[in-house]
Parts: C-alpha cells; sequence; structure tokens
C-alpha cells in the first residue's frame, strides 16, 4: 500500500491473525508483571484509563476515541518510520504515529524498526497525562522549527533520551517514562539496575550533545525532575540561540561523563514488585 502525504494508513484490524494477538498478549502479559515500582505511576494510570490490558492489539479506533477524552490525542497508523516532516507535524496536531504490524513470536526481545506492541505500549500510556501530553505536542512543534533551522540532529537527541529513554525521579527512587524502556523486558531490568550506565540529571544542552546508540542499551540514561518541569524547560527556552552554539560544539560520546555532570544515582535500587 502507498502511503498518502501524511503516511496515514487503515490499520485494518480484523485483519491480524490470531498468533498476532497472541504475541501483543504475552508481551503485555510480561510488561505488566515487570514494571509496577519500576515504571512512572503516570504510566501506571495510563495503561489502566486507556484499558490496554484487554486482550489482543488495540484497535486505534477505540484507544483513539478515549484518549481523545483526556488529553485530545489520537492514534494513527502509519507503515513504519515516517520522514522528520510528516513525523512533527503529527505530534504538533496531536496525532502519535504508530506501526500497524507486529515483531514475529521470535522477535519478543528485539526489533529494529518499532512496531505496535513498541508504539501503543511504550508510548500512549503516558499520551493520556495532561503535561506529558503537551510535552509531546510541543516537542512536535519545536521540530518543525527545528527542521528548517537545520538543527534535527539534535533535536532528535532530545526525543531519543526524554520520550524513547527517559528516567523520571520521584518520591520512591527512579522510575521509567521512556517508552523504549518501557516496551523492553531487559532494558527495563539493566536501566534501573545494571551499574554501567551513567545516570545523569536532565539538561537541555548536554542532551542535545550526546550520541547515541540504537544497536545496544543505553549508557547514559537523563533524569527528570517531573513531567511539569521538562514541559517548563521547553516552553521557555530560546532554541535558535542554542542551535547556533550547538553548530561549534563537539558531540559526547554516549559513555562520556563530563565536568559540571549531575550523577544521580549508580548501581542495585529495590524493586519489591519486580519479577
Amino acid at each position: 500500500m502507498t502511503p498518502t502525504d501524511d503516511w496515514i494508513i487503515p490499520q485494518e484490524w480484523s485483519s491480524y491473525t490470531a498468533e498476532q494477538h497472541a504475541t501483543w498478549d504475552t508481551l503485555f502479559a510480561r510488561q505488566a508483571k515487570l514494571l509496577p515500582g519500576r515504571v512512572a505511576p503516570a504510566f501506571l494510570s495510563g495503561l489502566e484509563f486507556l484499558r490496554l490490558a484487554k486482550p489482543g492489539i488495540p484497535d486505534f479506533e477505540e484507544l483513539s476515541e478515549r484518549l481523545m477524552k483526556a488529553t485530545g490525542w489520537q492514534v494513527v497508523a502509519v507503515p513504519g518510520l515516517v520522514p522528520d516532516d510528516v513525523f512533527f507535524d503529527h505530534l504538533a496536531n496531536r496525532r502519535f504515529v504508530a506501526g500497524n504490524f507486529i515483531r514475529r513470536a521470535d522477535q519478543l526481545d528485539y526489533l529494529q524498526v518499532p512496531d505496535v506492541f513498541h508504539d501503543v505500549f511504550g508510548h500512549v500510556p503516558l499520551l493520556a497525562d495532561p503535561v506529558f501530553a503537551d510535552y509531546l505536542q510541543a516537542y512536535g512543534i519545536g521540530g518543525q522549527r527545528a527542521n528548517g533551522l537545520g538543527a534535527i540532529r539534535n533535536l532528535a537527541r532530545l526525543y531519543w533520551y526524554t520520550v524513547e529513554f527517559g528516567l523520571v525521579q520521584t518520591t520512591d527512587g527512579l522510575r521509567i517514562y521512556g517508552a523504549g524502556i518501557a516496551s523492553s523486558h531487559s532494558e527495563s531490568i539493566f536501566a534501573l539496575e545494571d551499574p554501567s550506565p551513567n545516570r545523569i540529571g536532565f539538561d537541555l544542552q548536554r542532551i542535545m550533545r550526546t550520541l547515541y546508540r540504537i544497536d545496544d542499551f543505553q549508557q547514559t540514561y537523563f533524569v527528570i525532575d517531573n513531567f511539569e518541569a521538562l514541559l517548563e524547560t521547553t516552553l521557555t527556552t530560546d532554541f535558535a540561540p542554542l542551535y547556533d552554539a550547538l553548530a561549534s560544539a563537539e558531540d559526547i560520546a554516549v559513555d562520556q561523563i563530563e565536568q559540571g555532570d549531575r550523577i544521580i544515582w549508580r548501581g542495585t535500587q529495590s524493586h519489591a514488585h519486580a519479577a
């Protein structure tokens, strides 16, 4: 099927096989058992509000109906990764793009291209949170500006280290909110318990200078204080001069510690509800 200019395609929910629904159920059950005590409370609230525990791959129309009532967002199907300008336009207009395909049963632990489980289970629960929903829209609007300023590379790192692989500090310790962690069984454990990665306090310019890798666990995670602070930073920062400054700044390696970094935590912490 050839995508339209906005790359939206029908989800074709009725075309999913029993095996594909079973793969979703297997992935969901595994993460639902693991994440309490590890993931941000707003994520668990979103799972419940959106009724994602219902067996089988969610129907995007039903999901969007519930999501629209909460924060004005909707979920639209796309065939895979979309061009930057299309992606930013969807986010700026409160449309979250999700792949309509699901990994095979023998690919439970890793898939190079985001599928419906990563996109819906990993991302959509937090879209029911008003503050995070506003942040993602603000990111989309910022992406449209960055596209015109030739700064997509820097802004993409902000998405990576927040929306995909972000950690948040809570009164009960570090918690996951990034979709790339929340949808991954092994990285949900690694991100909070392994002593090897750096866990650094959120710093916008530092993040925009930091390289990332897509073929392994992260060696650096950035920790926000709360969603409100993340949104405030995005709304109040003048990004144009920041991009100008970053143009001549050297990239920072994925595992590098810089002078001035605020190290949040290294080592093992207890998760009473973990599997």
